[in-house]
């Protein structure tokens, strides 16, 4: 005990006696400060590599936000911020002009009703510098299972969002060939007759190849709109009437259905002679798909707290991969049970057999030091698959009471949804 502490309590008692009793109280204090603390440490020690970031906060959730109560070194890694500065703030001092509002909302209202929340915004370190955030934060409960306070875990996934970027923007790129390949084409000659289509057009309008060679572009449109574009094709052919221009109009389906359609014409020079392209989009597709939408919006509101995303922790044993851990959201996302799928320990047997091997090359690499991004596809609810960029970094956990070299990974589904059938 501190000699400053001995006289300070020497001078508060009575007796010898009080002394001594005084000195035995706040020796067991003491003892249990140390015991907490080793706990603690112990506590931080074990999920310091499991988790980029931890901050505890109280319960309260209205303006200006629940105090901080709580933070891992991880956290003043991250955003630059001391223990001390955080401590007694809310976590808006992360919050900024990119933070997205909708986000917040749907964290608070999930909240609100005791839920856990999954999601990921912009967020600001001390210095300025913007971070992409994923949270998974989850509520503490006294003995009596009341919520006391929140337990927020963070990732910066900053760099796994520009590789997947990266992986989009080329996805973009062969995305825009694939749609000029599938553009719905008719050529005609400056008389009017119908020189070739493409499939998409032969589709769109019920004809075949042999149907439109030969035949005159308006005997496509109803007989009220035949005339003023034959007569446009008996006066004398001027490129400036078709160059470059847009048009609205309907055509006919073989079998007499009426279709919307907009289009752009530009005039090709061939060998020896003169083309008229006529690039269309199908406007009574589009209003359909509009109007299906505007139909659909109550089903988007309902599942917007849907998860698109979970983790998972892989160890590499006897030359095998085994699964230790898969995220609550799994089960949503699959309609499979990650405790089954973790008992199995095979990381696979939610993949497409055809990409297995490029799971399975992935997270070698992964394992060997090198964080990557690739993409392959899982099963869904269905028996159907949907493509996912799965974001692997190396790590440390634990596996059998050992702490051991792991792949941590984070699995998102694509911007846009591709299902095949069953792959198993």
């Amino acid at each position: 005990m501190e000699q400053s502490l001995r006289k300070k309590l020497k001078s508060l008692s009575r007796d010898d006696a009080s002394f001594n009793q005084l000195k035995e109280l706040f020796g067991n204090i003491n003892t249990q400060k140390s015991h907490f603390q080793e706990h603690l440490n112990l506590l931080e020690n074990a999920i310091e590599n499991d988790y980029d970031s931890i901050l505890i906060t109280e319960l309260a959730l209205e303006k200006p936000g629940p105090p901080i109560v709580y933070v891992n070194e991880g956290f003043t890694k991250i955003t630059g911020y001391s223990r001390e500065e955080a401590v007694g703030k809310t976590p808006r001092i992360l919050q900024g002009p990119k933070t997205d509002r909708e986000v917040l909302d749907r964290l608070k209202r999930r909240l609100s009703r005791g839920r856990a929340f999954f999601g990921k915004t912009i967020n600001y370190k001390k210095d300025g510098t913007e971070f992409v955030n994923q949270w998974d934060i989850h509520p503490l409960t006294d003995e009596e299972g009341n919520i006391t306070h929140w337990v927020s875990y963070q990732h910066d996934i900053t760099e796994r969002k520009r590789a997947e970027e990266t992986i989009m923007k080329t996805q973009t790129h062969f995305d825009d060939l694939r749609k000029h390949s599938k553009s719905t084409v008719i050529d005609v000659d400056t008389e009017g007759k119908i020189h070739s289509a493409n499939k998409s057009f032969r589709n769109l309008t019920g004809y075949a190849k042999d149907e439109l060679k030969g035949n005159y572009i308006w005997n496509l449109f109803p007989h009220k709109y035949r005339n003023s574009l034959k007569t446009r094709f008996e006066k004398q052919f001027d490129q400036s009437d078709f160059q470059g221009r847009t048009f609205q109009g309907i055509i006919k389906h073989k079998q007499g259905l009426p279709i919307q359609v907009e289009g752009l014409t530009a005039i090709l020079e061939l060998k020896d002679e003169t083309i008229i392209r006529a690039d269309l989009k199908n406007i009574s597709l589009q209003k359909r798909i509009m109007k299906k939408l505007h139909e659909s919006n109550e089903k988007y509101d309902k599942i917007v707290d849907r998860a698109t995303e979970f983790t998972y922790k892989t160890v590499l044993i006897d030359d095998r991969f085994i699964l230790v851990y898969l995220s609550d959201e799994f089960e949503k996302i699959t309609g499979l049970s990650a405790e089954d799928i973790v008992q199995k320990g095979k990381i696979y047997s939610y993949v497409h057999k055809d990409d297995v091997e490029i799971l399975l090359t992935h997270l070698g690499k992964v394992m060997g030091g090198e964080a990557g991004t690739c993409e392959y596809r899982i099963r869904r609810p269905d028996d159907t698959y949907r493509t996912v960029i799965d974001y692997g970094r190396p790590g440390i956990c634990t596996a059998g009471g050992e702490r051991k070299d792991c792949v941590r990974g984070a699995i998102s589904f694509k911007t846009e949804a591709e299902t095949v059938g069953t792959g198993h």
